[in-house]
């Protein structure tokens, strides 16, 4: 028998759904790449469901009962007495996602001597110390591509949402008002500006994309080319350095790693290469950005809006000032953990737990860790040595 051990997030405060919104859940094929979606020999679970909090269980409890595992299910895993810490040392496998994460760190490593596997129901496992799972022969897996898109479709609705007003201008209607003046008179049209990517991965890549129906001019900071093919396609202006970037477009959005160069990229001193009333939005992670200057350049007017799907930590405290900034567009840790996303996180850690437990490979487009090395994309993705020790959870340039 081994003991599962799953970090989710809470319930809804109105308590797990009966009901849901939509009958069915539209879903693709393939990916783009032509990789194939999660495919478990069998789920417990209706798609659409919830299924990322602590109820919906990543509908696993049914098939690792009946296989005579034990399933442990919890929402606690930070402090000196969380659920997490208490169930650690004698866990075979902990699961969590990135919008939730057990940081697995050095330390906790160490004191669970049973552990063999650590999954994210998602992308990333940054919040993995991989080096210390490399000299301890853990296995690091994670669900590559399942919610890439979801994510870039969050980065799209920021942009649309900073540039045109929208959340001021709903909140008017909300307080009784009609104040067309005042909603319009932060709101421009998105056509004809300049956007760029910093990173053009899976999600940078998606985000232009899913932009050019706009008719906005097109920019991308990458460590690599992308192909002269995709360049001409999308009439893509290639940029070497965050200056220069930043220096001509409008709206920037993140879509990088976090790593020791990136790690505070957005600061006091990179912020005054942006143009005056530029637009940040920050779906990758939120040490990306110098927390007080993101502060001092939305209350200066040097930025005209921030909209940010991450924070540093997760979660902020009450009292954390992008919580009450002026003109921001912040959100939880929501852009992909979507319905349709879990759908997709949720098999696809189906299929690694069958593949581990039937000792059959695990495909190497899931694969960071094994053997003692970094292995399948994490050996494309991640350098030896180069462990967060929990920090925080991050992407990477060419896989998210």
């Amino acid at each position: 028998m081994a003991k599962i051990v799953c970090v989710l997030y809470d319930d809804p405060v109105t308590g797990y759904p009966k009901t849901y919104a939509r009958d069915d859940l539209p879903q693709p094929e393939r990916y783009p790449d032509g990789q194939s979606l999660p495919t478990p020999k069998g789920i417990d679970f209706k798609p659409g469901a919830l299924l990322g909090s602590v109820s919906g269980e990543l509908g696993l409890r049914k098939y690792l009962e009946a296989q005579g595992h034990q399933l442990v299910v919890t929402a606690s895993k930070d402090g000196d007495n969380s659920v997490l810490d208490r169930e650690l040392p004698d866990a075979e496998i902990v699961i969590s996602q990135p919008f939730w994460p057990a940081y697995m760190t050095a330390e906790r490593i160490a004191k669970a001597k049973k552990l063999k596997m650590i999954v994210t129901a998602g992308i990333g496992s940054d919040h993995t110390d991989l080096q210390a799972a490399m000299e301890r022969n853990i296995t690091v897996a994670e669900v590559t591509y399942c919610n890439s898109h979801s994510v870039a479709e969050h980065v799209v609705m920021m942009i649309l949402a900073q540039v045109r007003n929208y959340i001021p201008s709903y909140n008017w209607v909300v307080k009784g008002g009609w104040n067309i003046a005042d909603c319009v008179a932060r709101s421009y049209d998105l056509e004809a500006m300049n956007v760029g990517t910093v990173a053009a991965g899976r999600i940078g890549l998606r985000v232009l994309r899913l932009l050019k129906p706009f008719d906005v001019k097109l920019h991308y900071l990458d460590r690599h080319r992308l192909p002269e093919s995709v360049e001409k396609e999308l009439n893509l202006t290639y940029h070497s350095s965050l200056e220069s970037l930043s220096k001509v477009c409008d709206v920037i959005t993140l879509n990088c790693p976090l790593h020791p160069e990136t790690e505070h990229m957005i600061n006091e001193k990179s912020l005054k290469n942006f143009k005056r009333g530029a637009y940040l939005i920050n779906t990758a992670r939120g040490k990306l950005c110098d927390r007080d200057a993101i502060v001092s350049a939305l209350e200066s007017g040097q930025l005209a809006g921030y909209a940010g799907d991450v924070w540093f930590p997760q979660p902020p405290p009450n009292d954390h000032p992008w919580r009450t900034m002026p003109h921001h567009g912040m959100t939880p840790h929501i852009s992909g953990t979507s319905l349709s996303a879990q759908t997709r996180y949720a098999a696809g850690t189906r299929e690694i737990l069958e593949c581990y437990f039937e000792d059959r490979p695990i495909r190497d487009e899931y694969l960071i860790v094994q053997g003692g090395k970094l292995a399948g994309v994490g050996a494309h993705s991640y350098s030896k040595g180069n462990a967060t020790s929990g920090s925080e959870e991050a992407s990477r340039f060419k896989k998210a």
